[in-house]
């Protein structure tokens, strides 16, 4: 049985105990042959009993769901906590990613950049070796 069903049963069979509890003592002190002044007197004191034991079962109740309340928001902050500190992890790994793309961009753009200024060179040179030599036949 689950945890939530043997709760239950614990709450009805307690329930029941304390109605039959209550039909019991009120059979008890209709069928018992006393005066009318310890009649009420019995039945003033039986319903304080009752209402005293009624009243402690209510309390300890609310105390369990106060603590089960407080437990799930304990579980659940540390869920967010959690999903916090991991999105943070994955936002730098983003960031350590990008940063390492841009780098990788700028010294590939350096490289080209050097590539072209090269062949640009050779073509200056080429250029005036070509003219040196029309010169030269001229």
């Amino acid at each position: 049985m689950s945890e939530s069903g043997d709760s239950n049963f614990s709450k009805g069979f307690i329930f029941g105990a304390f109605i039959g509890g209550l039909a019991g003592a009120v059979t008890a002190l209709l069928l018992a042959p006393k005066t009318g002044v310890e009649f009420r007197k019995d039945i003033a004191g039986t319903s304080l009993d009752l209402y005293s034991k009624a009243s402690d079962y209510f309390k300890k109740t609310e105390l369990e769901v106060a603590e089960m309340v407080n437990n799930s928001k304990s579980r659940a902050q540390g869920i967010i906590d959690s999903a916090k500190i991991k999105a943070d992890n994955l936002l730098y790994d983003a960031e350590e990613v990008l940063k390492d793309a841009r780098l990788r961009a700028s010294s590939s753009k350096a490289e080209i950049q050097s590539k072209i200024d090269n062949v640009k060179d050779a073509i200056k040179a080429g250029t005036e070796a070509f003219k040196d030599e029309l010169n030269q036949n001229s």
